[in-house]
C-alpha cells in the first residue's frame, strides 16, 4: 500500500506547527507512514482514525485528509493516529476487519473498540466532540486538570 499524502501532510505539518505551538508532540506524527496490520499495538495508548477509499484520488478521502490536517493539533491533543488504506486490491487485515466499501472513516477507541463509522468526510470539530463524549477521555481531561490544578 502506498500512503503518499500522510507523507506530504507530514511534511507540511512537520516543524511548521510543532515551532510555532511550543508543543513537544508535532503534530504531524499523528499520520502514521507504515502498514498497520493489528490494531493492538494502539490499544489503550491511542485512538486510532483509519480512512479507507478505494483510490487515493476519491475526492472524498483527499477532502477528509485536508480536514484532519489544517487540525491535526486537536487530534494529537487526543491521542489520535491516523492510518490510510487507498488499496482496496491489498486486502489489508484492516479491511477485512473493518469491510469499508468505498470511502469510509472509522474511529477506533483506546480500548480497540469501533466508536464511529461514517461513508463521507468528517470534521475535525465533530470528531473531538465524539471522543470528548468518551469516558475514557474524560477521565484524561479530569486528570490533567487535576494535575495542573
Amino acid at each position: 500500500m502506498k500512503h503518499v499524502l500522510p507523507i506530504v501532510f507530514a511534511g507540511l505539518l512537520g516543524g511548521s506547527l510543532a515551532a510555532a505551538e511550543g508543543d513537544t508532540t508535532a503534530p504531524s506524527t499523528i499520520f502514521l507512514e507504515h502498514d498497520v496490520s493489528d490494531l493492538s499495538e494502539f490499544v489503550w495508548e491511542k485512538r486510532p482514525i483509519i480512512v479507507f477509499a478505494d483510490s487515493p484520488n476519491d475526492p472524498s478521502f483527499s477532502q477528509q485528509m485536508d480536514l484532519l490536517a489544517d487540525r491535526a493539533a486537536e487530534l494529537a491533543e487526543r491521542d489520535v493516529v491516523v492510518l490510510t488504506d487507498t488499496d482496496p486490491s491489498a486486502n489489508s487485515d484492516l479491511r477485512l476487519k473493518l469491510r469499508p466499501r468505498g470511502f469510509m472513516l472509522v474511529l477506533i477507541g483506546k480500548d480497540g473498540g469501533v466508536k464511529l463509522r461514517k461513508p463521507f468526510p468528517w470534521d475535525v470539530r465533530e470528531l473531538s466532540r465524539t471522543i470528548d463524549k468518551m469516558p475514557m477521555r474524560q477521565r484524561e481531561i479530569r486528570e490533567r486538570r487535576d494535575g495542573n490544578g
